[in-house]
């Protein structure tokens, strides 16, 4: 024992193991090849501990969880006694005899924890009731369907959520056998502050949370004798796929996949990178008339639906300083629909477009009103990586041994640029490659700018353009971009140009790639370096140099910036409602021009004094003789808990309100709108 100690060692399963900052017994485990079962732990989120699965006997101190224990020299470990697999069984009866067992119609069936879990500990009955109440299922969302009578009450949702996009619509309620994982007030998902990105369901270890399936409408349309059905396929798509298929992360099988949707039946198939170099060079052309003006700056990244959604919530202030190009998806959908449909002579009634994407907001941001001309929408069906996966098997397609094929001509590929919308940073390294030779007039040598590069959650750059410094930033995760934002609106930093991915990693991360990795960190790593290979294989690495866009702008568009381009690639935001208000009433203002404010009295804004706020600011309307011209209510939650008490004056929201600081918010944001109106 005094030995291991010296030697800061420990034994595990028989092995004597060296530390080396190793954070708890689940990475000395794995150190040691020892796959210990975990449900609620996983490499980018906090340990929580509350799941129970991965128990191991330490001598001396009993049953301990390995996820949150940390190592220490001379521990002598057990990870399979009799009382570790006896417990780790009772723990999977108790998660079954709260869950729906209806394994075989559930859409998690062979790839879901619980059910390997299981198989893996060999649990043949179950000694416990079967839950008989059955909650309805939450399908409000485009993006995702929500199954209470699925969960197992992990927490890895609710831990999603809060950490990685810093908003927390869940949380746990009710006590006892009735405790349950939801929004607030057991609100739909569509009217809470949901992003609808799926890093929840990416997480979940069951069916609770699920992608909502197009899969059904995809066949339609390619069954169809009356449809001509084409498919564009994002950048990050084509490292992931083959991992359901025992290929491993980061393998790139572009031509793979092509191959498959062709067998399937898909007309024409396109790369989403094609797209994505045409976003460069209308986002960097927009951006230099920014710079040369000096507006709008620093110019947001749009092509992150989440992103965008949530800035309309809650940024309406910053709506303008956001690129008006549309994502590439948008983009491509509206290149066939408006160019392709000429190409093939078929009218775009006719053609069904489809995309198949990383991201589950996708979904979403299809069925946006602006993408719709006519009665004819851009995009038709967004099938995410985990439904391809669904109709490549469903379609009895052996997929290692396809024959890899290439994109359909004229739009056949994008650049290596393009690939790089994948991850994390490649946007804004997209757009630096085609702004350097367009403000210098020198050729790029060296294209990789690998300061913008990594799994840092802030990076920042400095790149001279002929004595021109210009300032950009990359931010992934939209806790770490709150914070990016307040600090840039206080400002403690500035930038010229700031690219914002939802997801972790960018899209290599998105809610609709495939499940099933407790250390996520190590497999988005691998899915990063195969983009980065990609990139490197392309024998086209800028935008400006793919002949497809030269053929686009030739054959169609004109001129990057040119009318037809802002008609066809170019949109519009708008400030949107976080949430669907229960208003209270309390003053309502005679006059047509008025100033509409809501006090938030949830329980979290009322503890810290919201009460006061509401009673405080009503004395002030009457002292000022404006009862007239502000109608005031009590609302019961504008979804900023932990910032409260909060305050809507119209559209904006008020955080942090006091009553020593209600007078100065009163003046400046309420008098000073009246007198406006």
């Amino acid at each position: 024992m005094s030995e291991m100690v010296q030697e800061k060692a420990l034994m595990i399963d028989g092995q004597k193991v060296i530390l080396n900052g190793e954070k708890n017994i689940l990475e000395v485990a794995k150190k040691a090849n020892i796959d210990i079962p975990t449900f609620c732990y996983h490499s980018d989120l906090s340990v929580y501990g509350a799941c129970r699965m991965c128990l191991v006997e330490v001598e001396g101190r009993g049953l301990m969880p390995s996820c949150s224990t940390p190592p220490e020299p001379g521990m002598v470990i057990h990870t399979n006694t009799k009382r570790v697999l006896e417990a780790r069984r009772m723990i999977l009866e108790l998660y079954l005899a709260n869950h729906d067992r209806d394994c075989t119609v559930c859409e998690r069936n062979l790839n879901c924890r619980l059910q390997e879990m299981s198989a893996r500990m060999g649990v043949t009955e179950i000694r416990f009731g079967e839950r008989k109440n059955k909650v309805p299922k939450d399908t409000s969302t485009f993006s995702l369907v929500r199954d209470p009578n699925r969960c197992i009450l992990c927490g890895d949702c609710v831990r999603a959520c809060r950490e990685i996009e810093g908003i927390g619509i869940y949380d746990f309620t009710l006590r006892g056998a009735k405790a349950q994982v939801e929004p607030a007030f057991g609100k739909k998902l569509s009217e809470v502050e949901c992003v609808y990105c799926g890093q929840c369901a990416i997480r979940c270890p069951t069916a609770a949370l699920v992608v909502r399936s197009e899969v059904d409408k995809a066949w339609e349309a390619v069954l169809s004798p009356d449809t001509f059905v084409v498919a564009q396929i994002a950048p990050a798509v084509r490292v992931a796929i083959g991992e359901a298929f025992g290929l491993p992360p980061g393998e790139i099988t572009t031509g793979k996949i092509v191959a498959a949707l062709k067998k399937i039946g898909f007309d024409r198939v396109y790369d989403t990178s094609f797209s994505a170099d045409l976003t460069v060079i209308e986002e960097a052309e927009e951006f230099f008339k920014r710079l040369q003006k000096n507006e709008r700056l620093p110019q947001f990244t749009s092509c992150c639906p989440s992103w965008v959604v949530f800035a309309e919530r809650n940024y309406p202030f910053y709506l303008h300083h956001l690129s008006s190009v549309r994502s590439p998806q948008q983009m491509f959908g509206s290149v066939i629909k408006n160019f392709v449909a000429r190409l093939e002579n078929v009218p775009a009634e006719k053609i069904v477009s489809v995309s198949i994407m990383p991201c589950v907001a996708k979904k979403f941001e299809a069925r946006r009103d602006e993408y719709t001309r006519e009665g004819i929408k851009d995009v038709d069906v967004v099938l995410s990586a985990q439904e391809t996966i669904r109709m490549i098997k469903s379609a009895n397609i052996d997929f290692r041994e396809l024959e890899p094929m290439a994109f359909d001509v004229p739009l056949s590929a994008g650049s290596g640029a393009g690939v790089l919308f994948g991850v994390t940073g490649g946007v804004t390294e997209a757009v630096l490659r085609y702004a350097y030779e367009r403000l210098t007039g020198k050729e790029l040598k060296d294209v990789e700018f690998r300061s913008v590069r990594g799994f840092e959650v802030v990076r920042e750059a400095e790149v001279d353009f002929n004595g021109r410094l210009v300032r950009v930033a990359v931010v992934h995760g939209l806790a770490q971009a709150q914070q990016l934002i307040r600090e840039i609106r206080q400002g403690k930093r500035y930038y010229d140009f700031v690219e914002i991915m939802n997801c972790p990693g960018g899209c290599i991360g998105g809610g609709g790639m495939p499940l099933g990795y407790p250390d996520y960190r190590a497999v988005l790593r691998k899915r990063a370096e195969g983009l980065y290979n990609a990139d490197r294989l392309s024998p086209v690495r800028k935008a400006q140099d793919n002949p497809a866009i030269k053929f686009l702008y030739e054959q169609w568009l004109g001129s990057p910036g040119s009318e037809l381009a802002e008609k066809y690639l170019h949109t519009h935001y708008r400030s949107r409602r976080r949430i669907s208000d229960e208003v209270i009433r309390i003053q309502e203002a005679k006059s047509v021009r008025k100033v509409d404010v809501a006090v938030c009295v949830g329980t979290s804004c009322y503890l810290k004094g919201s009460y006061n706020l509401l009673q405080g600011l009503l004395r002030l309307i009457k002292e000022h003789k404006v009862e007239d011209r502000v109608s005031v209510g009590a609302t019961f939650c504008l979804e900023r808990c932990s910032q409260g008490p909060n305050i809507r004056v119209n559209e904006d929201i008020i955080s942090g309100v006091t009553e020593e600081t209600l007078p100065t918010i009163f003046q400046r944001n309420i008098l000073s709108q009246l007198k406006e109106v």
